[in-house]
């Protein structure tokens, strides 16, 4: 068992099935119960500085446009902007 789930199992309880030990210090080394928190693998990555994580906070695109309601486009992980996409298709369109 790895020590920061040992420690936070005996200072704070048992960790809830499906969730994970997250260092709110970044510190993967720390083993105080006060820096470990039980969260969800989907929490825990979107915590991190992986790219995943930084674009899934991102609020509005690169142009300033915001990421919400009908300007939000999805399509598979995805993200992208209404407007700027559809700047790039009309574009595209005319260039070609």
């Amino acid at each position: 068992m790895l020590a920061h789930r040992f420690i936070y199992q005996m200072m704070v309880g048992p960790i809830p099935e499906g969730h994970q030990i997250d260092h709110l210090c970044r510190n993967r080394g720390c083993v105080n119960p006060l820096h470990l928190e039980a969260v969800t693998q989907r929490e825990n990555l979107l915590r991190g500085e992986s790219p995943m994580a930084q674009g899934a906070r991102k609020t509005h695109c690169m142009r300033g446009h915001p990421l919400s309601g009908s300007n939000l486009v999805v399509y598979g992980s995805h993200r992208s902007c209404h407007v700027c996409r559809t700047a790039t298709n009309r574009g595209r369109y005319r260039r070609n």
